[in-house]
């Protein structure tokens, strides 16, 4: 079973709608996946904001129970495959957790796109794969080589959900379908491997 964690800032918005969507397109599929999300910047406990969970509500599921929690080392061993919201927040995570390179990306980044971006997402999961190892013989990774893996990140198409938080209620429905339309794709790559 993959463990999938999903990540945002205050995970109040748009980390909860994508475990909760991540959960319900793979319980749809028929894929075993545990699914978890937290925040850079989370104050843990708190509720999912109103029109979060509304907008799950309105697509079949039920948001009650929601409290958020902190991206923790631990969260961060736990997960096979951390997918965050925006390349800042991968950039965040990466700075605080360097062996969490191989299984971490941005979520429109995973989901991947036309085959020239493939190609530039494969050359990045190939660095990032190598400097992994690396890192697991004890070796330090350069500032060029990270400066590397930055550069590729900067090739890359947008990776970013969009930050409904404090927007309408249609703007939290933008962000979930860009959410859904991004963990379609996402589950498509990660059962074809």
């Amino acid at each position: 079973m993959k463990r999938i964690l999903l990540v945002c800032t205050g995970n109040t918005c748009r980390s909860p709608m994508a475990e909760a969507l991540f959960r319900k397109r793979a319980a749809a599929r028929g894929v075993p996946v545990e699914v978890k999300s937290a925040g850079v910047a989370a104050v843990p406990g708190q509720p999912m904001s109103g029109h979060a969970a509304d907008v799950l509500r309105e697509r079949g599921v039920d948001p009650s129970g929601f409290r958020s929690s902190e991206a923790t080392p631990e969260l961060v061993r736990w997960a096979d495959l951390i997918l965050t919201m925006t390349s800042h927040h991968k950039r965040h995570l990466l700075e605080l957790y360097p062996d969490a390179v191989e299984k971490t990306f941005a979520l429109k980044e995973y989901a991947g796109g036309d085959p020239e971006t493939a190609a530039l997402f494969a050359e990045r999961e190939s660095l990032a794969a190598e400097l992994q190892m690396r890192l697991a013989l004890g070796q330090q990774i350069s500032n060029e080589e990270r400066e590397k893996l930055y550069e590729l990140d900067r090739r890359l198409p947008n990776p970013d959900v969009q930050d409904p938080i404090g927007g309408s209620r249609a703007r939290y429905e933008k962000t979930a379908d860009e959410i859904e339309t991004a963990i379609a794709a996402a589950l498509d790559r990660l059962y074809s491997e």
